[in-house]
This record gives C-alpha cells, sequence and structure tokens, in this order.
C-alpha cells in the first residue's frame, strides 16, 4: 500500500537545502525551483520538483498527491520554473490518464525518492500507472507563447 505523504520536519529541511541549490543553479539534474501563487493569499510559494522530460514534451508530476501547489498551479494555469538565474514561465495542461501513466512510469523510475507513495513499481506494467493516475497529477508543460489565444 502506498505511503501518504506528510511534511515533517525532515522533509521541510531537505526541500530548504534543495532550495538553497537550486538558487545557485545546483541540485538534481531536471530538478527545478516552481514558483506559484497561492490561489486564496496571492503569495509566492515555491517547493523543488523534478520533471520528466524527452525530446518532444516537459511533464510536471505531483508524486504526492492533490497537494497546495497542485491546487494552486490549477488554478494559476501557469508556474514558474527556476534553477538559478535561468526562469521561466510555463502554462501547464492536465494530461489524460494514458499519457499520465507513461509519465508516471518513468518518474517512477528515474525518482526512487517518491517510489513509497506509488502502489505500482518501475517493473510493473504502464497499465498499473494509469490507474494510479487519478491520485497523482500529471502536467504537461507548454510555453507562454504557444499556451496563448490567437490574437493576442
Amino acid at each position: 500500500m502506498a505511503q501518504t505523504y506528510r511534511l515533517t520536519l525532515w522533509r521541510r529541511w531537505l526541500n530548504g537545502f534543495v532550495r538553497a541549490l537550486l538558487r545557485m543553479g545546483l541540485g538534481p539534474r531536471r530538478t527545478y525551483l516552481l514558483g506559484v501563487r497561492g490561489r486564496i493569499t496571492g503569495r509566492l510559494h515555491s517547493t523543488p520538483v523534478t520533471l520528466v522530460e524527452d525530446s518532444a514534451a516537459r511533464w510536471l508530476v505531483a508524486p504526492y498527491g492533490e497537494v497546495g501547489w497542485v491546487r494552486n498551479a490549477r488554478a494559476a494555469g501557469r508556474v514558474t520554473l527556476r534553477r538559478g538565474r535561468r526562469c521561466e514561465t510555463v502554462a501547464i495542461v492536465d494530461v489524460d490518464a494514458q499519457e499520465a501513466g507513461r509519465v508516471l512510469k518513468r518518474y517512477a523510475t528515474e525518482v526512487p525518492i517518491t517510489r513509497p507513495f506509488f502502489d505500482a513499481r518501475p517493473a510493473s506494467p504502464v497499465e498499473a500507472f494509469v490507474a494510479e493516475a487519478s491520485r497523482h497529477p500529471v502536467f504537461r508543460l507548454v510555453a507562454e507563447e504557444a499556451a496563448a489565444p490567437a490574437g493576442r
């Protein structure tokens, strides 16, 4: 059975350490500091996230489920990704369960620290991850220019 995410003192310390590394442009590959405004307070919140990337697209995975940054990002429709001096704002698009299943399988394989929060294991078939897609939101990242409506 998958673990439930709890923001423990240890996790807070680890997130703070990774935040500091990311601000300096260091840290794990494909890991960014996600920034998003609070849907109620409007205050800027940040959390380290690891993206799934390939030559065609990038995805943002919520391995711990519907946590605060997920609800804030959905409300805002966009997030900011920072790493060192590099900063980009991207639109987010929820993906369907089939696409999410493929992305979640890659994520569970590439980011081992999050494996306890999944019922499926990296060796499980994609269908096992499709079944978990409703518990682990996945967003495709879209460049702001590509996401803007025509005529803007």
